[in-house]
This record gives structure tokens, C-alpha cells and sequence, in this order.
């Protein structure tokens, strides 16, 4: 005999029974330093995946840690009851980061709340997309209406460069009906937001010469070129002057008609009075579906060490994030002619591959989105969600697209405009996660519903 699915009612009893439980194990997590980039002690990472993997254990799952050759992802596994869908709940353990601690308000690993807010480094991105697995999974305990495979990543944030090799190897684990991915945005406080597309991203470096060696700024400078300086003309060329990107054979779309003020948008970027948007178009545009590049870094002689002499070698980090379309080896391809036609005064130029990404496309119609948006709306009390892009890049959805093409794939997410994923003082607002809590159950309660027929 079928068990009856859990009611709406009974599952916002059930999620806010679990809240407080989901906080504490929210907060242990953040207090654990995973990052996987190098240079930084991947004990933490290694830490973070048995916490996750006790998490789960926790729900009854059947759990392992793996890799391949990179960081630790953690898989746990529980059956579908007979005749119900499968559904993979993504999200990532790993954390980016947290730059110079002074600009933080309070310790980054240490969990503290303000004005409805929670704190500290993974607090939305993305250890709260775990925590919301969890809490779907804890308020429906036995009574779980579809199978479920977690898979929670290790090294998203460094640029899941052994993610595929892991799907690869364990395709017949993960293989699922519906894949809901916890690693993006809601529209608003109060507004859910459902993403149906999203850039693609090449990361590259770019190192100019016009030395063997540094030499005396006042005897040789005038007509020699120092190498920083040639850089920065070099760098200068990559946008025309309303800041729109100039590197010819970069795809450019057309977003969605979403209203999205400057006003908002500069409030929760940050922009300093003042300081001009650059590019041309609808904000949405900009953000969704054209390109942009940003120069993330310099190598050259600190101002405070730097002598009275030509620099000889200068070398930048430059990151494009890609329209939807763009394919990323043809736009590393074009970034890379571009930078060495536009050398200044015959600078030798040298420009090295770092990682990329697919961009993508979501068709959100169906069954299963048709769920997902009866979810979003029940959770946040009667408001539809919106359909958004996102200038973020989630490359391995591709991946999953090719390797899943039946599966319905909904990307969504903890985190809300001011979240500063990234940046200093990252938070959550606990709000809006009770939300999501409860949308992702509701949402797995409609998929069984669906599944049934």
C-alpha cells in the first residue's frame, strides 16, 4: 500500500519543528574553514566533508565520501519507494576565501547574528543549500515520497575541475528524474526567483614584457616602456568607452524584461556615489546575457616596496563571464588574439589558460516546473516565482544536461541581494532560508504527486 504524502500543512509543521535543529548544524559548518583553493590548509575541506557526511547519515542515507583527484565530494543515497522519481539535491561544502579579515565585521568562521541576518563565511554560499536538503529531508523522516541522491561537492568554489570525472564515475549513483541545484538566487526578500539561464566564465592570465630587467627610472625612463604601465594601456583596450566589452566574436543576448531599476541595483551592488554604470543596455542585459570582464589582480612591485625603477614584467588575472550561447574555447580563443593584436609599443605578450565554463539555457516548462513554481508560491505565501538569470557561472550544468537529458533541471538557491556571496560580511537572511526550507519540501511532496500521475 502506497504511503500518503505528507499534506502542506503538515509539512510546514514539520519544517518549522526542524528549524532550530538546521540553524545549530548550519552554524557547526560554518565554523569549519573549508577552502579548497591552494595555498590553504585542505584539512578543513577534508573536515567539511565528514561533517556533511555525518549530516546526512543523520537522515538515513547511505553515504560516501569520494574524489577524484581533487577534493572531497560527499554522495549519500536513499531508494525511491516503488514507482516514485529520483531526485538529485545538489549544493557545495567548500567556501571561498574571506579576503582582508578587517573589512568583516566580525570573525568570518564564527557564526553571529544581526538584524535577522546570519554572518560568516558559507552562511548562504552554499552551506545553506546543504541545510535546506537537510531540513526537507529531517521534517519528512520516514515518510520520504521520492528517492533522494545528495551529491555536495568540494571544490565548486575553485572551479570543480575533478566535478566531472566524479559524475563520470558515479553515473549509475546519481542518475535521477529531477535534479534541483541549491546554488543560486532568489529575486527579492519576499520574491523567489527560479534560474533559467546562466553565463559561462574563462579565467585566464595575461603577462606583458618589455625588459630583461629592471632598470633606473630616471636615466632609461622616457623612452623605454616599463612593463606596468604597458599593461594598463593593454588592459584599457578590453572595453570601448561606455564599458562595454570590446573583444570581437563574444556572443551578446538579450535578457528577459524583468523590471530591475538602477536604483536597486546600484543599492545592492554597493556603487559608491557618484561612480557611473559602464556598458550600454537593460540592467538585465548586462548582468544575464552579455559579457563582461574584469581585471581580478596585478602582479607587480607593491607601492610600499616598489623602487625608482622600470617594472620589467607585469602580469594580470582577467575573468569574462560569457552570454548564453558563447561557446568558451572559441571566446578564450578571441580574449587571447585580442590581447596579443593590441600589444603597446611591440610589448611581447604572453597569455596562459586558467579554467572555464559552460554557459546554458534552461527550458522551465514541464511538469516538474510546473511544481517547483506551486512550491515557491505556497512558501512564500501566495507570490509567484521569477524566472531570472544569473551572472554567475554553474558550469557542470551543462554536464549534467548532457549526461541526464530526461532529467528536469531546477536551479535554486538560499541566497538573496544581499547576501554578498564572495565579500566581506556574506550572510543569510533566516527569513527568506525558512522559506526555502519549506519550498523544498513542498517541492518534493509535487514531484511525488506528479510521479504518481
Amino acid at each position: 500500500m502506497t504511503t500518503p504524502i505528507m499534506t502542506e500543512a503538515e509539512l510546514r509543521a514539520a519544517v518549522q519543528r526542524e528549524l532550530p535543529g538546521v540553524r545549530a548544524d548550519l552554524e557547526r559548518l560554518v565554523r569549519i574553514p573549508g577552502i579548497a583553493f591552494e595555498g590553504f590548509d585542505h584539512t578543513h575541506v577534508e573536515r567539511s566533508a565528514e561533517a556533511v557526511a555525518e549530516l546526512l547519515r543523520g537522515c538515513g542515507l547511505d553515504v560516501e565520501i569520494v574524489r577524484a583527484g581533487g577534493q572531497p565530494a560527499v554522495i549519500g543515497r536513499r531508494a525511491a519507494p516503488p514507482g516514485a522519481p529520483t531526485v538529485m539535491l545538489y549544493a557545495h561544502h567548500d567556501v571561498q576565501p574571506v579576503g582582508d579579515r578587517a573589512l568583516w565585521q566580525s570573525d568570518p568562521f564564527e557564526p553571529v547574528e544581526r538584524d535577522g541576518r546570519l554572518y560568516g563565511r558559507g552562511a548562504a554560499d552554499d552551506k545553506a543549500g546543504i541545510m535546506a536538503h537537510i531540513a526537507a529531508l529531517r521534517a519528512f523522516g520516514d515518510r520520504l515520497p521520492v528517492g533522494v541522491v545528495l551529491f555536495i561537492e568540494g571544490e565548486e568554489e575553485y572551479g570543480s575541475e575533478s566535478l566531472e570525472r566524479l559524475l563520470a564515475a558515479h553515473r549509475d549513483t546519481i542518475a535521477s528524474d529531477v535534479i534541483v541545484v541549491a546554488d543560486s538566487t532568489n529575486w527579492d526578500i519576499g520574491v523567489p526567483g527560479l534560474t533559467t539561464s546562466l553565463r559561462g566564465l574563462v579565467n585566464c592570465f595575461v603577462e606583458v614584457r618589455t625588459l630583461e630587467q629592471a632598470v633606473h627610472s630616471g636615466m632609461f625612463g622616457g623612452p623605454v616602456p616599463d612593463a606596468l604601465t604597458t599593461l594598463v594601456r593593454l588592459l584599457a583596450t578590453l572595453h570601448d568607452d561606455a564599458g562595454n566589452v570590446a573583444v570581437d566574436g563574444l556572443t551578446q543576448g538579450v535578457g528577459a524584461t524583468v523590471d530591475y531599476p538602477e536604483e536597486r541595483f546600484r543599492a545592492e551592488a554597493g556603487v559608491l556615489e557618484g561612480v557611473q554604470l559602464i556598458g550600454t543596455g537593460r540592467i538585465t542585459d548586462r548582468i544575464w546575457t552579455k559579457p563582461a570582464l574584469a581585471v581580478l589582480g596585478i602582479d607587480s612591485p607593491a607601492t610600499g616596496e616598489a623602487p625608482n625603477a622600470l617594472v620589467p614584467t607585469a602580469k594580470a588575472k582577467l575573468s569574462v563571464r560569457l552570454a548564453p550561447g558563447d561557446d568558451p574555447t572559441k571566446a578564450y580563443a578571441a580574449l587571447r588574439e585580442h590581447l596579443h593584436r593590441h600589444a603597446p609599443w611591440g610589448a611581447q605578450v604572453e597569455v596562459s589558460f586558467e579554467h572555464d565554463g559552460a554557459p546554458c539555457v534552461i527550458d522551465s516548462t514541464g511538469p516538474m516546473f510546473d511544481a517547483a513554481r506551486s512550491a515557491f508560491r505556497a512558501a512564500w505565501d501566495g507570490t509567484d516565482a521569477v524566472d531570472i538569470g544569473l551572472g554567475g557561472s554553474i558550469p557542470f550544468i551543462a554536464t549534467l544536461r548532457e549526461m541526464f537529458p530526461q532529467a528536469a533541471i531546477l536551479v535554486t538557491g538560499v541566497e538573496d541581494p544581499h547576501a554578498r556571496a564572495h565579500g566581506p560580511n556574506e550572510s543569510l537572511h533566516l527569513g527568506e532560508f525558512a522559506r526555502v526550507c519549506l519550498a523544498e519540501a513542498l517541492l518534493l511532496a509535487k514531484v511525488a504527486e506528479v510521479g504518481r500521475g
